[in-house]
């Protein structure tokens, strides 16, 4: 019995030794960040505020992530933290943006700001004025 003992008790130290040398390393998230800004000489009116968001510029309306919040001036700082597990390497990723006063949109971005796929993580995106 002390036998059968002894040998349980070897197996466990060296299953609990083994599992302590495994070490799982999680992947770094993606992050990308930059500025969304507008090049007119204009002060935004007092209640704007803008959207910024990443989407997967083949597949239209296909927003990856999205931050909205109120805005006093441009250019305005932005951060995006992507889990890696949902960036897939053919998808052409972008950032897009749009200011709004009055629920109406005042400025928005009309080129594409690609990203993550082309290696870049960083990028200022440049908005218009919308024309009425």
């Amino acid at each position: 019995m002390l036998v059968m003992f002894k040998r349980i008790l070897v197996l466990l130290v060296c299953a609990v030794s083994l599992s302590a040398c495994v070490t799982v390393q999680e992947e770094k998230p993606v992050i990308v960040n930059g500025a969304a800004g507008y090049l007119e000489k204009i002060t935004l009116p007092q209640g704007s505020s803008i959207t910024i968001a990443i989407i997967d510029m083949d597949t239209p309306g296909a927003i990856i992530a999205q931050k909205s919040f109120d805005i006093a001036r441009a250019p305005v700082p932005f951060k995006f933290i992507l889990p890696s597990e949902t960036v897939e390497d053919k998808v052409n990723y972008g950032v897009v943006a749009m200011i709004l006063y009055q629920n109406q949109v005042i400025f928005q971005t009309y080129d594409r700001f690609p990203v993550i796929t082309n290696g870049k993580y960083t990028t200022e995106v440049l908005m218009k004025a919308v024309r009425k």
